[in-house]
């Protein structure tokens, strides 16, 4: 009969997850994801399948957090750009602050993995599309309220913004100037207006 897990493997999965946004998957070794799990070697690989398996479940963890950040986000009463500015201007105070000095995860994993890893490159891909989709639903319903124009291209107004948060995300790691992040911030919400 086989031994229970005695090891929380949620737990362990963000610890991972963790690890990896830090150090990005090349720089996180195995001894990085066997102290950040808290498991050896042959209890990580048993519980996830090895680093390449890890990675991918953390970036389904992640995506699984941004797409429920992004939802309370936008469906807060009130305008729908309202809500949008709101949800980027809290993403510059943790970039300011530095906890969100680190970009976006799935944002890393595409600088880092996409281009030679069909699997994670189409993981990176899913998840961009489910953010895109998130805003487009909400840029639909702003549209239907009249917030917008009705001629408003809500899918090319969804994909502008997914890629001006990724922008503003890869600039605050080099420059988290509270400011300068404002006024892209700025511009880029003048799509909504």
């Amino acid at each position: 009969m086989a031994r229970p897990r005695e090891f929380d493997a949620d737990a362990a999965l963000e610890r991972a997850m963790q690890a990896f946004w830090a150090k990005g998957f090349k720089a996180t070794s195995l001894d990085d994801l066997c102290a950040a799990t808290r498991l050896s070697r042959s209890s990580l690989y048993a519980a996830f399948g090895g680093k390449r398996a890890l990675l991918h479940r953390s970036l389904d963890r992640y995506q699984e957090q941004a797409v429920a950040r992004i939802t309370a986000a936008l469906d807060r009463p009130g305008r729908v750009r309202d809500a949008i500015a709101s949800f980027v201007g809290d993403l510059i105070v943790r970039i300011v602050e530095g906890p969100g000095r680190r970009g976006c995860f799935i944002g890393n994993c595409a600088a880092e993995l996409a281009r030679g890893d069909r699997v994670t490159a189409a993981r990176v891909r899913r998840g961009l599309d489910r953010i895109e989709g998130l805003f487009r639903d909400a840029l639909a319903r702003a549209r239907a309220r009249g917030e917008l124009a009705a001629t408003a291209d809500v899918e090319s107004l969804a994909r502008y913004l997914v890629a001006g948060i990724q922008g503003l995300r890869l600039v605050g790691k080099a420059n988290p100037d509270r400011a300068a992040l404002g006024s892209i911030a700025a511009v880029m919400l003048r799509c909504l207006d």
